[in-house]
């Protein structure tokens, strides 16, 4: 990937992420995982900063669910924050959010298929929700927290219904592995942008593209579009 690449990929992630880090060399740690940090002796890994971002998803997700839920009992509570804080839910965020293709993973680990390790992108998840957090305050990773709780409760709702997670219980089932999401394209002004989305396998495959007024639906049209060449291909064979 092209220096110009990873710096609009890493624009597409803030803004998916709803925050803009003052202190880029956080977001660089965020992003790297312990096996490139070994390899390469030149960079922090993110383990300090996931340890962080655990505990400041936590307790923000606790105190939003405990205010917006006041007849909720501590079960119904604690089921609730499950559904945010927990691997598979950061794990499909990180792919919806484009995280993938931003990690620094070493060598074996990437011919391992590692950009798509559930564990790798919900513990990547966790410590940018660190840097956030160090960047920017409590207030900063509250409001980030809230946006990911959002979306969290739209994904988890009716999966059935949900073309970003039909198609990645499908590719997981077939393939045993987790379908990426880049944002690959921006234009007209912020007030009426238009985004395109690409999901591909993680070796590179693309499966198709989508278009929407915002990365969310973008990313939903190019999971709409992959079922449906799925499913021609079905029909074909």
């Amino acid at each position: 990937m092209t220096e110009s690449e990873t710096l609009r990929d890493r624009r597409a992630f803030e803004e998916s992420l709803g925050y803009s880090f003052k202190r880029q060399d956080l977001l660089d740690e965020a992003l790297t995982h312990s096996s490139y940090a070994n390899e390469t002796g030149a960079a922090p890994c993110n383990e300090r900063l996931e340890y962080l971002g655990d505990a400041v998803l936590e307790l923000c997700v606790s105190e939003i669910l405990f205010k917006e839920h006041p007849g909720y009992s501590e079960g119904e509570l604690t089921m609730a924050r499950t559904s945010v804080v927990s691997e598979p839910p950061l794990a499909s965020l990180a792919l919806e959010m484009g995280v993938p293709p931003l990690l620094r993973i070493g060598k074996g680990l990437e011919r391992q298929g590692g950009r798509g390790n559930p564990s790798i992108l919900a513990d990547a998840m966790e410590a940018a929700l660190g840097a956030v957090f160090l960047d920017g305050g409590y207030e900063a990773a509250h409001k980030v927290v809230r946006g990911l709780v959002a979306a969290s409760g739209g994904n988890t709702r009716d999966n059935r219904d949900n073309a970003k997670s039909r198609l990645q219980e499908r590719v997981q089932a077939e393939l045993e592995l987790l379908p990426v999401y880049r944002t690959i394209g921006r234009s007209g002004p912020d007030h009426a942008a238009s985004f395109e989305v690409e999901v591909s396998l993680p070796d590179g495959k693309i499966l198709a593209t989508g278009k929407g007024p915002s990365i969310k639906a973008a990313g939903f049209a190019a999971a709409e579009s992959a079922l449906a060449a799925l499913g021609d291909i079905e029909a074909k064979e």
